[in-house]
């Protein structure tokens, strides 16, 4: 995959079928759109590309930043993962926010980016305050020469599927519930840092340690069991996310981290990158009274998470 970032300066050559969203979290609504885009790709010979944002247009009209549930990093990497041949992450400035809408679709998507097809969601924005949408694109298709084809969202009974909804469901721990309305686990990727080696070298065992950047949208704190992925192959896991309670440190105060123990993995992850993907909410994190009655408790979290994952298919989608 081509990953042009931070330029408004750059060409795409070849041409492309195109869709234009944030894709924060891979859900079941982002996979039908794709899906469609992939197969116009594979009918016409067509590159696949998305247009994004580096930002979200809503931090900066705003002036902070929203937590996302797919991170900048994620999102490249899943787009790499499904077949897409470019991805701009187009930088979001005060000229590009008071663009007109034809003019989006005429010198970035024509003219920058190649297109000869787009799929959009029903509810598609752009353009100097969204007054760009799916009419607008069917109405211009004749004048620029490129087909359309709409989507009608996915819907979770009747309510739409949404990355706004998925955080809803995230923020009260409802993990199953998210990991259905994304068609696949909720995770978290990041390179494996060491933290203070309590679980080793005290508590008998070694962990992984994740540092999730501040913009990515964690679940409550507490123990999840978990599916991790190390190199291509995915191993159960038993995962805290949290700032660790118990374990004293020199300031007083821990960063949010997300540890995990691997079931069956022994080889050193230090600077590995991995997924950890969310299965079940086992309890929320809380203070013990000492490292003897967290170790007690982490033994039965393991045992628990065997008995979670006995005879699961740690590949299906929806684990």
């Amino acid at each position: 995959m081509i990953y042009i970032e931070n330029t408004k300066n750059f060409q795409i050559e070849e041409p492309t079928v195109v869709t234009i969203g944030k894709f924060d979290g891979r859900h079941r609504g982002h996979q039908k759109l794709i899906g469609t885009m992939l197969r116009i790709k594979e009918q016409y010979g067509y590159q696949a590309a998305v247009f994004t944002f580096s930002v979200a247009p809503a931090d900066l009209v705003q002036g902070r930043q929203h937590t996302v549930i797919t991170t900048n990093l994620e999102r490249r990497n899943n787009l790499r993962k499904i077949g897409i041949d470019y991805l701009v992450e187009y930088p979001f400035t005060q000229e590009v926010c008071h663009m007109p809408a034809e003019d989006f679709v005429k010198k970035i998507l024509i003219e920058q980016m190649g297109m000869k097809a787009i799929v959009v969601g029903t509810d598609c924005g752009f353009g100097y305050q969204r007054s760009g949408n799916a009419a607008l694109l069917k109405e211009l298709a004749p004048k620029y020469g490129y087909h359309l084809e709409v989507i009608e969202k996915e819907k979770d009974e009747d309510r739409d599927i949404s990355s706004t909804y998925i955080r809803e469901e995230l923020d009260l721990g409802e993990i199953e519930k998210a990991n259905a309305l994304l068609g696949e686990p909720y995770y978290i990727h990041g390179t494996v840092v060491h933290g203070n080696h309590i679980g080793e070298s005290i508590l008998g065992y070694p962990t992984a340690n994740l540092l999730p950047p501040p913009e990515k949208h964690l679940p409550p704190f507490g123990v999840y069991v978990s599916r991790v992925l190390i190199d291509g192959v995915f191993y159960g896991g038993i995962t805290n996310i949290g700032r660790k309670p118990t374990i004293k440190t020199k300031d007083g105060i821990s960063p949010i981290g997300v540890e995990t123990f691997v079931y069956d993995y022994d080889g050193n992850l230090y600077g590995k990158e991995i997924e950890v993907g969310l299965l079940h909410f086992v309890r929320p994190e809380r203070k013990m009274s000492g490292l003897e009655e967290l170790k007690e408790q982490i033994t039965r979290d393991k045992e628990f998470g065997r008995a979670f994952l006995a005879g699961k298919d740690l590949n299906e989608k929806r684990s």
